[in-house]
């Protein structure tokens, strides 16, 4: 699964992932930095991303919407980049499961525990 990294995360999360996610980037790889979330969505759905934030407005936005394209939601709070990509590096299982999920739209990622919706 290629991840959209928001802009709450570092883009040097992208590099440390790509072994794991390949294709992974981050928004500003694309200039939307500054984008709104509605044109985030609209761009991760057409090139075929999973947004990857910590910004629970997607997650709701998955809720209403549905998918594509899914989020990756890190309940991390605030954390240091080496602990977003130990956590994404460590969900890496429950990722892969969440990509052959047909009907699931989000999975939240935290601390250890994974789950989809």
């Amino acid at each position: 699964m290629k991840l959209l990294l928001d802009q709450n995360l570092s883009w040097r999360v992208a590099d440390a992932v790509q072994d794991l996610f390949p294709g992974t980037r981050h928004l500003r790889d694309f200039g939307l930095e500054r984008a709104e979330d509605a044109t985030i969505w609209t761009f991760a759905a057409a090139e075929g991303y999973a947004i990857a934030t910590k910004d629970d407005d997607f997650r709701q936005r998955s809720f209403v919407l549905g998918h594509p394209p899914r989020v990756v939601w890190l309940c991390l709070g605030n954390c240091t980049t080496q602990r977003v990509i130990e956590a994404l590096r460590s969900a890496a299982p429950a990722i892969a499961g969440f990509e052959r999920d047909e009907d699931a739209a989000f999975l939240v990622v935290s601390g250890g525990a994974r789950s989809r919706g």
